[in-house]
């Protein structure tokens, strides 16, 4: 460590700056490592900085000191940081002797007050979204009109009179069940998850609106508890979240299945205007008549077109069994006919055979035929004698002969 040492001066002791700078930085090294709380601003990190630098104001009376932190020890917190968030930092004061800058050099951080529940519910909603409660595939549609409203709400005269004030004016038919519980403190989301359980499994109920009215962000911490945020999540029928103001956003407007800016909007969402809801059931009305006269109107022209058909069906099939009744008159009366031209052509056919086998055109071209007396056709001299008598046939005519030598 470099000795303090003052200037030589007769009358009076004197240190030059680096000393003075040196010397308050060698005591304020002596000093014990403390808690500080104030607010975060001018937050500056960079990439290529090996140090974080930021201001640490007192909300107070504006009371400023300068923070560093190492980027590395800084980006293991994970804390996210922005302007604006109280926090308790714990470090040691140091003096930049070069320019006599006093710094709080940070060992650590911790979010104080709001900032530790905001980094709470952060740690909640992003658990919460991978375990896909969240999830655009989880939302269900709303009954267009549902049979009875369940109202989970506290007895906040506002926000309930709100909600039930406009169903009423817009569908009067409107059947409510009003389950009334505490909406902040340390009983509100257990009060609320049960509440939602008992009102969701009610017969009749379609749907479940979740209402209270705006406060502060400690008022509606119990609406991002996570029992009631699973409570949402598991209700059977659609749930509409309403709670708080537009620009408020408990964890339960994540669950829901619909989420309303105010109960009045929420009201609109779960009923339709009754003069609305009539003028579209009259459209519909005419609009099923009109299908049902143009329906009824293709099916007389259809039946008439059947009839038709059907009268003029016998008419068509006499028209038919009279035209082939008269071929088949026709066929049978040529058919005897048809019948003898073929027979005769076949006769003439095995006449004109016969007529070219017979011996008798054998006989025309000069030969005869030799018989027995008994008969038979000579076609062997063995079966002659010498002296036989025998008939002869010509081709026009015959003899008798005598058998007068028989050549072998």
């Amino acid at each position: 460590m470099a000795k303090v040492e003052a200037l030589p001066y007769d009358d009076r002791t004197v240190y030059s700056v680096a000393a003075f700078n040196r010397g308050v930085a060698q005591w304020l090294g002596r000093l014990p490592s403390v808690w500080v709380e104030g607010e975060v601003t001018e937050l500056r990190r960079h990439e290529r900085w090996a140090t974080v630098f930021f201001t640490l104001k007192d909300p107070n009376d504006g009371a400023c000191a300068g923070v560093t932190m190492a980027r590395g020890r800084f980006d293991a917190l994970e804390l996210d940081l922005v302007d604006g968030e109280r926090v308790h930092v714990f470090g040691r004061p140091e003096l930049f002797e070069q320019r006599g800058e006093f710094k709080l050099r940070a060992l650590t951080i911790e979010r104080f007050g709001l900032g530790a529940h905001l980094a709470a519910l952060e740690r909640l909603k992003a658990r919460l979204a991978a375990e896909g409660l969240f999830a655009p595939a989880r939302k269900r549609p709303l009954p267009l009109v549902p049979r009875r409203i369940g109202v989970v709400t506290g007895n906040d005269a506002a926000a309930k009179r709100d909600l039930v004030a406009t169903i009423r004016a817009r569908f009067p038919p409107a059947s409510l069940l009003i389950a009334e519980t505490y909406v902040q403190g340390p009983r509100a989301a257990a009060e609320i998850a049960a509440a939602l359980a008992d009102v969701g499994g009610r017969p009749g109920v379609d749907v479940v609106v979740l209402t209270r009215g705006g406060g502060s962000f400690e008022d509606l911490l119990p609406f991002s508890d996570e029992r009631v945020v699973r409570a949402v999540a598991a209700c059977p029928v659609p749930v509409v979240s309403a709670v708080g103001h537009e620009q408020d956003t408990p964890l339960c407007d994540l669950a829901a299945d619909v989420r309303a800016a105010t109960p009045t909007a929420a009201a609109e969402l779960v009923v339709p205007l009754l003069g609305e809801l009539q003028a579209r059931l009259e459209r519909a009305r005419t609009s099923l008549a009109r299908t049902v006269r143009g329906a009824l109107k293709r099916d007389r022209d259809r039946l008439g077109r059947s009839l038709e058909r059907l009268r003029a069906a016998p008419r068509r099939a006499l028209e038919r069994e009279t035209l082939r009744l008269e071929r088949t008159r026709e066929r049978l009366r040529r058919a005897p006919a048809l019948a003898l031209e073929r027979k005769r052509a076949i006769l003439e056919r095995h006449g004109a055979k016969l007529v070219a086998l017979s011996p008798l055109r054998t006989l025309e071209r000069g030969y005869a035929i030799v018989r027995t007396e008994s008969g038979s056709v000579v076609a062997s001299s063995a079966q002659v004698a010498s002296g036989a008598r025998v008939e002869v046939t010509l081709a026009e005519g015959g003899f008798g002969a005598r058998v007068e030598e028989v050549t072998p």
